[in-house]
């Protein structure tokens, strides 16, 4: 999917949520156990409830990969089943040199080897350019470089600072943009430190940012909102164990579309209010 796209989708459902399809077997409804494919079901279930209410779906890879080749079928049936206009991205965080990165890109990317067809996939910058470079080379496709996130252990190394006093997590941002430009690649950056989307701002003015941390993290949306907006909203808010897990009951689907519907009806009134 191009940028031009996303952003129609944006405006036509004046969403800009993201949601975390973070499917964990041991927290899914019970009920569901007793099904041929636990995961699918869940996650079929939640995507049909919730599709109208946002524009991209985040399966985190690690969910799936625990299952050995039964995650594996699960997360390709559940792609399969996403529609094509909403935006998806394989939260696999990945990160090696140049031969390796190219056969994750090719996992992600390539569907007539794999049987994905991700719009886009976390990666780790730590190993530079040519662990990068190799998933750019799909038409289309986007990376999403891991900036500035939301976790505690993100003070042990992201705001180290070199010699010029420039933290890490602003070096990433800016050797990045001589890789591929804002049509290619987006940001993470957690919701949990909103107070530095202004400065971010100033340097990537035209990415999009993936931004985790609203919700069961604490991260405000309208904080986030103040000073990460930008021309064409720019901001993919994720939001995975409040609006997937707000039931573990039979009514785990009408649980989660109402989380949804709450997150898509707050974006919708600062949308309005911005543009």
């Amino acid at each position: 999917m191009n940028k031009a796209s996303l952003i129609n989708e944006i405006k036509s459902k004046k969403s800009f949520l993201c949601i975390g399809l973070d499917t964990d077997i041991q927290r899914i409804p019970k009920h569901l156990l007793a099904t041929e494919d636990p995961i699918f079901e869940f996650n079929k279930a939640i995507i049909e409830a919730t599709s109208a209410y946002c524009v991209a779906y985040k399966p985190n890879i690690a969910f799936y990969e625990s299952l050995g080749s039964k995650g594996w079928d699960s997360l390709k049936k559940t792609m399969d089943l996403i529609p094509p206009h909403i935006f998806t991205i394989a939260d696999a965080k990945r990160g090696d040199i140049g031969n390796t990165s190219a056969l994750y890109a090719r996992a992600f990317f390539d569907k007539a080897s794999s049987g994905f067809n991700f719009d886009s996939v976390t990666v780790a910058p730590y190993m530079g350019s040519d662990s990068v470079t190799p998933f750019l080379t799909y038409e289309n496709k986007w990376v999403i470089l891991l900036a500035l996130t939301s976790n505690e252990g993100a003070n042990d190394f992201q705001f180290i600072e070199n010699t010029n006093g420039e933290p890490l997590y602003k070096k990433v941002i800016e050797t990045s943009q001589k890789w591929a430009d804002a049509e290619r690649i987006m940001y993470v950056v957690g919701a949990t430190r909103p107070e530095f989307f202004a400065e971010i701002r100033k340097y990537s003015p035209d990415h999009f940012y993936l931004v985790p941390g609203v919700g069961a993290q604490g991260g405000s949306l309208q904080e986030v909102c103040k000073y990460g907006l930008n021309k064409d909203v720019g901001l993919l808010i994720n939001s995975s164990r409040n609006i997937i897990y707000a039931s573990s009951g039979t009514d785990f689907a009408e649980a989660a579309a109402t989380e949804a519907l709450k997150i898509q009806t707050e974006m919708a009134e600062i949308l309005d209010q911005k543009y």
